[in-house]
């Protein structure tokens, strides 16, 4: 663990929900376009490091280029926020037979 920087004691880490919290089954179902939403262009305060193949941040970067080709203009983080908040919606509403269940479940 890295010594603590001089001039406090503030700790950087970020308290995470427990494993009930994550495990237990939400009352209801939400609505994809109501109740799952990326964040747009704001301050982050949260972050979380990715590592892509190169063939994946040449996908990730050619859709860029196809959205701002239709556009829209946004940055490499903003769709992989949308394409986060349209996985786990699918995944609230849709459970076993979401497409990010069977893409991981094929991929075993």
């Amino acid at each position: 663990m890295a010594p603590a920087r001089s001039g406090g004691s503030h700790s950087r880490r970020v308290r995470l929900p427990g494993v009930a919290e994550l495990l237990r089954t939400p009352a209801r179902r939400p609505s994809v376009e109501t109740e799952r939403q990326a964040s747009g262009r704001e301050s982050h305060s949260q972050k979380i490091t990715v590592y892509l193949s190169g063939a994946e941040l040449l996908e990730l970067e050619r859709a860029r280029l196809a959205l701002r080709s239709y556009g829209i203009s946004v940055d490499r983080g903003r769709i992989v926020r949308e394409a986060l908040a349209v996985l786990l919606a699918d995944l609230d509403t849709a459970g076993e037979g979401s497409l990010v269940a069977q893409r991981l479940r094929a991929s075993k």
